[in-house]
């Protein structure tokens, strides 16, 4: 991750907050409030800082997930680019499985077509012939998104720094996934209660969510670093997210994916 060497005290004490807020579930000052001239690249380098005494503290990062991909999100979240952050071992949810709310400020649930990578994908010639290559297999995602501002008023740079507002995620069974397959062809529903909420399609996610992949591998090398075989890719929300509730249940479910689902309690 960074190297926290070069980083001013503020940017370690912001680092510090997001953790703290997230152990206490008590809310921390949007860092836009605090640092109005707050870049994206400072954001990042935020988040990194968080990460790394996460890792420190004996975490594992399982792999990445890619916010803001779809219209419906930016739209949602008043931003016009997608965002990025790290997938930790304590993150995950069994399939089925229960998330307490709460531990959470302001969760909301978004359902995604995930990813998980066979080979390594890294280098500057990184293009969408190798991005589809990597990919060993495809499976439907539900992930629980936070804010450790506790509300949702907040810039592109609060959610960066916050690791993109990642919380929790459940996937369900994978399918192999094959080079011609079409991701934006796949259709996928959300219930809540057994209601039918949203839905949307891979299409939705950057035009399918192998683009997604490639933008992800493309900034990574930017900042010296790539994916990894075996690490998951969630490419972002094919809907725009919903508030998850205490008591609920959610499902999101297509005809070409098993479906995957967690409770809310």
């Amino acid at each position: 991750m960074s190297d926290t060497g070069r980083n001013p005290r503020w940017l370690l004490n912001a680092a510090q907050g997001l953790r703290t807020a997230e152990q206490s579930g008590l809310a921390t000052t949007p860092l836009s409030q605090l640092h109005p001239e707050l870049t994206l690249e400072q954001a990042y380098r935020v988040q990194a800082a968080a990460i790394d005494r996460r890792l420190a503290g004996g975490g594992r990062l399982v792999g990445h997930k890619i916010g803001l991909t779809s219209t419906a999100m930016q739209e949602q979240m008043g931003v016009s680019e997608p965002d990025s952050g790290v997938l930790l071992e304590n993150m995950v949810l069994p399939c089925g499985g229960a998330v307490r709310t709460a531990g959470l400020l302001a969760p909301r649930v978004e359902a995604e077509i995930g990813l998980r990578l066979g080979e390594d994908l890294a280098g500057p010639d990184v293009d969408g012939r190798r991005a589809r290559a990597a990919v060993a297999e495809v499976f439907l995602a539900l992930e629980v998104i936070d804010t450790r501002y506790g509300n949702w008023g907040i810039t592109l740079e609060d959610s960066v720094a916050d690791n993109a507002s990642s919380a929790r995620f459940a996937v369900g069974e994978p399918v192999a996934f094959h080079p011609d397959m079409d991701l934006g062809r796949i259709f996928v529903a959300v219930h809540v209660d057994n209601q039918l909420t949203c839905s949307g399609y891979g299409r939705d996610v950057l035009g399918d969510p192998v683009n997604a992949l490639l933008w992800l591998a493309r900034r990574l090398h930017g900042l010296g670093t790539g994916l990894h075989a075996g690490d998951i890719v969630l490419p972002g929300s094919v809907h725009a997210s919903i508030p998850l509730l205490a008591g609920t249940r959610v499902e999101a479910s297509s005809p070409r994916l098993p479906a995957v689902l967690l409770r809310a309690i």
